[in-house]
């Protein structure tokens, strides 16, 4: 017993030891201001190759579709790879549905409903879409979900859920 108290004195006092003013009052801080509603610091996006193109293969615009709908992914000048992979050749696709792109393209894209990632490198996916019309548009984002620049993205596919 009277050895652990020694250590638990002994390591007190070297705690102790280790601070400028161990028994000093630190002065009162000024009251932090709320946090600001503005939108984080942009990141570095990465230079688009000249050429790169994304597009979707099917549906094709104006398609009348049942649920689910099957969509298929296309690139051009540029390759797949998994989110979290950093190569200047390569991102993954993100498919937006009934909105359109994202109003800064300095963010990650937002992974929601209507931003579905593919950060496994798919090139396609079955959507369960409710009847009525929709949009889709494919982007392509860098190993942090971030838009490429200019943009790698394809044309917006309409189309009719039945």
């Amino acid at each position: 017993m009277l050895k652990t108290g020694a250590v638990i004195l002994a390591c007190g006092l070297l705690a102790a030891c280790g601070q400028q003013e161990p028994f000093a009052t630190p002065p009162a801080a000024a009251p932090a201001a709320p946090p600001a509603a503005a939108a984080p610091a942009a990141l570095t996006r990465k230079p688009a190759p000249a050429g790169a193109m994304a597009y979707i293969i099917e549906p094709a615009d104006g398609a009348r579709v049942s649920s689910p709908v099957r969509v298929v992914f296309g690139l051009k000048g540029f390759g797949v790879a998994p989110a979290g992979v950093d190569r200047n050749d390569a991102g993954h696709h993100h498919l937006l549905v009934d909105t359109g792109m994202p109003a800064n393209l300095a963010l990650p894209i937002p992974n929601d409903e209507q931003h579905r990632h593919f950060g496994g490198g798919q090139t396609e996916v079955e959507l369960t879409l409710p009847p009525g019309r929709h949009t889709l548009q494919m982007v392509v984002g860098d190993h942090l979900h971030i838009p490429h620049d200019p943009p790698i993205a394809s044309t917006v596919v309409t189309i009719e859920v039945q």
